[in-house]
């Protein structure tokens, strides 16, 4: 298992405030964002900061990527990976995992913890962190 860089007090704070039912899955959405990028050269090292106060991955040092935000889809109460809605991600995952992934709107992978699959996942937050890549 890949060691994850420690968590920063401020994330700390707002890992507390998800519901204790959903802090594992975000716990290991974390560790899936960093595996991928550590996985990845060109990602580069991730700022994980906040926005909206929840956690986000940027590709700060390189601008590889697109911001990848760990938060709870008010709607659906399930925990979500949340991508820019300017970008063409969501859609792009929509027509590759319909049907095995769940998404709101153009913003979000929603994730069920009972049908967890970390192989989709991995693949959209590959595509997330090099989304500049491929735009240039």
């Amino acid at each position: 298992k890949m060691q994850h860089p420690p968590m920063p007090e401020a994330i700390t704070a707002a890992f507390q405030s998800f519901s204790p039912k959903h802090r594992p899955i975000m716990a290991t959405l974390r560790g899936l964002i960093f595996d991928v990028a550590t996985a990845d050269p060109r990602v580069g090292a991730l700022e994980e900061t906040l926005r909206w106060a929840e956690p986000a991955y940027l590709t700060t040092q390189t601008k590889a990527g697109s911001t990848i935000r760990l938060g709870v889809d008010k709607a659906s109460a399930l925990p979500a990976l949340f991508f820019n809605c300017n970008t063409t991600l969501v859609e792009d995952f929509r027509s590759q995992f319909d049907g095995v992934l769940t998404f709101s709107k153009n913003r979000a992978i929603l994730v069920e913890p009972a049908a967890f699959d970390p192989i989709p996942l991995r693949l959209c937050i590959a595509a997330a962190l090099t989304y500049h890549l491929r735009r240039k």
